[in-house]
């Protein structure tokens, strides 16, 4: 018998014995000594919990979103005395006042992330203005770049928030009514979740911001906010309507979704979409398998439930197509859909989703078909009021088992048989009104703990994992993006792989995932991947490798248990391609005698369409112009007083100013990428098609009030 053998019999009777331990008695205990009691650490009305190692010292530290349905209040945060706190793993100490702002404020739910991607963890706040007109607040890391010390927090809510109610129609299109703009200081909302992803996939951590709209109404559309690179947020809204107030109104543009906006649409085309359901929660992460970042959108109030499937293909144009009827096979019905989360509940390699008070006041878990939700097995015990679920692995046995708290009674405990069916097992008991949960080992016994928060003045609970089986299961790691054989140049070959793990994302997006690759047979490199929404990590390889490029994945979670992914390899090589770029045609003369002149430099890849840069200068200064393209060839056909160089249907980009403060020095710049999302035409553009594209612009003085450039031709390299 082999020493694996060996370990995995003993493994097995360990499980065994926890398994009956948990149907027979208790897996938790309260454990009020290890947490802060009384006013004001731990007597206030708390929305949420979310754990993170604020202060890098290497054990979990506890935060907690307060002020409810009560009044604005204080947030708070714990510190793990465990390592550099020189005390005991697992037992915390209030230190809000000096390490976070004195920010009173109504606060719904609290996310860790590293929006300003210096290596520590800041914090953002969803917020209602229920009681008093607020918004979502940013509170960085004073750690890292913020040259500060880590674990200490600033609100920097005022200047991560970008252009929040600046719309021009053209270049700046924020949906925000300018009436709920609250000066520099964020925006009025209704917000009780939001979670962050790297939705635009360029590494960094994006924004979909939720909300519930005023007295639960449903009428303010849920918005998406994309980091500028440095924690910055700005609006993407490619329909670029403005909202007139809060609400969005039927047949308008869908803002971040394809189609135009109704209520409950169950059109799945992309004709129509509906972006302002009423959610308490908001789940990111990959559902058909495609390795960008979906939504899934609750609903406490009618219509149901929305998913939103991501549309990017390549560098085409990021949108979300509503998809709901299609893909979701009867989730939820009526009202009090309060929360749900996303887990690989049996194992196969996919989100699941388990719908809390789905339908009524019954709980439910769904299986994830090739992206489809369909089935609903009702959890036992069902039929209260229930408000939050959590996926994890209360006996290390591999498989997601399920913690629900319970608004008006008991909280429950499911084990799960790895097969997506639950047993009930038994919970001490305390009579709390509970509101959220949050998994999480806090004192790296190799168990998972609860944090439960709770409503009024009762204090949050800390439950204590008593099994005492360690965590010996790696992550699981199915699914590997195949990065295609590619020109050799400046941009990186980008991997996305999918982790599962015996735990929530919320815990398994701390693994160390490391993308290791080799090329041409030499030796081994190895590159930290970023969390870049629920399963989903982002690692890339150089692009200037030429020659067969293998690469694989690890991962590695925080009890030291490891695992590999499947091996993949593509090839970078040397391309001849110059996309034979030439000018043609006659340009327009200006009222002032400027003779426009139009350019393409650097290499128009299909592959890094980002690095060819398109130029119309000598323009008319400060006026709006565009650049369009065909794909039927060139022309040279009279028009508007100068010549049409371009044939076929023509395409328009998007309108700019072309800038500048003298004669002759306006320009309009386009890159490849932009015409490459555009929404019909793009979709057109592959390896070796040829394009024509051609200036016009803006010249009041002239007969016709118009400009016109030359024409540029070039070919789409690999």
């Amino acid at each position: 018998m082999t020493r694996r053998q060996i370990s995995s019999i003993s493994r097995t009777v360990v499980v065994a014995i926890a398994l009956g331990a948990a149907a027979k008695g208790q897996a938790f205990q309260f454990a009020p000594g290890q947490i802060p009691q009384g006013n004001p650490f731990n007597n206030s009305s708390s929305e949420a919990v979310d754990f993170a190692d604020v202060d890098l010292d290497g054990d979990m530290d506890w935060a907690t979103a307060d002020g409810g349905d009560c009044c604005n209040d204080q947030n708070r945060l714990w510190i793990n005395l465990g390592f550099a706190q020189g005390g005991s793993l697992g037992f915390f100490a209030d230190e809000t006042a000096t390490r976070f702002p004195a920010v009173l404020d109504d606060s719904r739910d609290m996310d860790f992330v590293d929006f300003d991607g210096d290596g520590d963890q800041d914090l953002f706040t969803s917020n209602t203005a229920t009681i008093t007109l607020q918004s979502s607040r940013f509170w960085a890391n004073m750690g890292g770049l913020q040259s500060g010390a880590v674990g200490f927090f600033q609100d920097q809510t005022a200047q991560r928030w970008l252009d929040l109610g600046v719309n021009n129609g053209t270049t700046e299109c924020s949906s925000v009514a300018q009436s709920m703009v609250l000066g520099s200081d964020g925006f009025i909302n209704w917000s009780c979740d939001s979670v962050f992803g790297d939705l635009d996939n360029d590494g960094d951590a994006d924004l979909l911001h939720a909300t519930y709209g005023p007295n639960f109404n449903g009428q303010v559309p849920q918005r998406v906010f994309l980091n500028d690179g440095q924690g910055n947020f700005k609006e993407h809204n490619p329909s670029c309507y403005q909202l007139e107030a809060g609400a969005i109104p039927e047949g308008a543009p869908a803002l971040w979704a394809q189609g135009l906006q109704r209520n409950n649409t169950t059109d799945s085309t992309g004709i129509f979409a509906d972006v302002n359901n009423s959610p308490l929660g908001v789940e990111l992460g990959d559902v058909d398998a495609d390795f960008d970042v979906d939504f899934w959108i609750g609903s406490r109030n009618n219509p149901p439930p929305r998913l939103f499937r991501n549309m990017r293909d390549g560098s085409g144009p990021l949108i979300w197509r509503d998809v709901t009827a299609a893909q979701v096979i009867n989730p939820a019905t009526g009202s009090d859909n309060y929360e749900q989360e996303f887990g690989d509940m049996d194992n196969d390699g996919d989100y699941d989703l388990l719908g809390v008070n789905y339908p009524g006041l019954n709980d439910a878990v769904f299986a994830n078909n090739a992206g489809t939700f369909t089935g609903a097995t009702t959890l036992p015990a069902s039929g209260a009021d229930d408000n939050e679920g959590e996926w994890f692995d209360f006996n290390n046995d591999g498989n997601l088992d399920i913690f629900m708290a319970n608004f008006s009674g008991q909280d429950r405990l499911y084990m799960n048989n790895g097969m997506g069916n639950f047993e009930q097992v038994p919970l001490p008991t305390d009579g709390s009104t509970s509101l959220h949960v949050d998994s999480c080992d806090v004192d790296l016994d190799g168990d998972y703990d609860l944090a439960v928060s709770n409503d009024g003045s009762q204090a949050n609970v800390l439950l204590k994992n008593i099994t005492q089986v360690a965590d010996t299961r790696p992550a699981s790691l199915p699914h590997l993006e195949q990065v295609p054989n590619r020109p050799a140049g400046s941009p990186p070959s980008i991997v996305r792989v999918h982790v599962y793990d015996n735990a929530s994302w919320d815990v398994a997006r701390y693994n160390l995932v490391e993308l290791e690759y080799q090329h041409d047979g030499g030796p081994s490199v190895f590159v930290t991947m970023q969390h870049a929404g629920g399963q989903l990590f982002r690692g890339q390889i150089p692009g200037t490798l030429v020659g067969t490029v293998t690469y694989r994945v690890h991962s590695t979670d925080e009890h030291g248990n490891s695992s590999v992914s499947q091996q993949r390899s593509y090839v970078g090589f040397l391309s001849n391609c110059t996309g034979n770029v030439v000018t043609y045609c006659s340009a327009k003369v200006t009222s002032s005698g400027c003779v426009p002149q139009i350019s393409g430099v650097g290499n128009p890849s299909f592959f890094a369409p980002q690095v060819f840069t398109i130029t119309a200068a000598t323009l008319e200064p400060n006026f709006n112009g565009i650049l369009f393209f065909g794909l039927a060839g060139p022309a040279n056909t009279p028009f508007q007083g100068g010549f049409l160089c371009v044939s076929g249907t023509l395409n328009r980009l998007k309108i700019k100013n072309s800038g500048g403060s003298g004669a002759c020095n306006g320009a309009l710049i386009y890159k490849l990428t932009e015409l490459m999302e555009h929404p019909t035409a793009g979709q057109s553009l592959i390896q070796g098609q040829q394009v024509n594209v051609q200036g016009w612009f803006r010249d009041p003085p002239a007969a016709t009030m118009t400009g016109l450039t030359d024409g540029l031709q070039f070919e789409v390299c690999p």
